[in-house]
């Protein structure tokens, strides 16, 4: 049974000039399914009927632990995950889903910082070595985070210091420390910013967008002046 939730996204879809095979495929319906409702003026009426199952349902379970134990929130990598794992929907009932588990983990953060001290946090990477993975040599690294209040430390080894790593430690970093603070200051990192112009910080639009949800503000030590 069509919900209409469902029918409002497929008039959107339609109307951004998304195709009926484009629709059926992004929502896991139909394709007469989406075509009947692209020329429906009105929404389904509600029924007693027991909801279509998902395409998405197999994998809550999977999710639900990733979100809320593992406290991964990023969709792409998510959707990666379960591709792998045979997943063949869209991206878009993935982030429906998503949704509200973000919204009240990003409450949870704030909350929680509230009742602790510190205003500030620093990170950096240190390199310790390689390690064989695969019978591949890989550099491996060490994430650390330090409040500035208390000088207590979350620190994890991984395999790379890209922008995905970094998204991720910093994430179990406010879990571990129970919230998020204000500001979290960072070393002359290319994942962070894309430089600077004239002495102002360029900041990387998909970190500060990243910023800006968990709701801290970004700060950069002068270069090769991390403290």
């Amino acid at each position: 049974m069509m919900t209409r939730g469902e029918f409002f996204m497929i008039k959107e879809m339609y109307e951004r000039g998304m195709s009926i095979s484009d629709i059926a495929r992004e929502l896991g319906i139909d394709r007469k399914t989406v075509r009947k409702y692209i020329h429906s003026p009105n929404p389904p009426s509600k029924s007693k009927r027991k909801p279509r199952k998902s395409k998405l349902d197999p994998f809550k379970p999977y999710l639900q632990k990733r979100m809320l134990e593992d406290g991964v929130f990023n969709s792409e990598k998510l959707f990666f995950e379960i591709r792998q794992q045979g997943y063949t929907g869209g991206k878009t009932i993935l982030k429906d889903y998503m949704k509200p588990f973000r919204e009240t983990a990003k409450k949870k953060y704030t909350v929680r910082y509230e009742t602790l001290p510190g205003e500030q946090m620093q990170v950096d990477w240190k390199e310790v070595g390689e390690v064989v993975i695969e019978g591949r040599k890989v550099k491996l690294s060490l994430f650390v985070a330090v409040l500035g209040y208390s000088r207590m430390k979350y620190a994890v080894f991984t395999v790379s210091q890209d922008q995905e790593h970094l998204m991720e430690c910093l994430i179990q970093s406010f879990k571990y420390f129970g919230g998020v603070p204000k500001k979290v200051l960072f070393d002359n990192m290319k994942t962070v910013t894309d430089g600077r112009e004239q002495g102002v910080v360029k900041w990387n639009q998909r970190f500060s967008e990243f910023a800006s949800y968990y709701g801290f503000i970004p700060k950069v030590c002068r270069p090769y002046r991390a403290q």
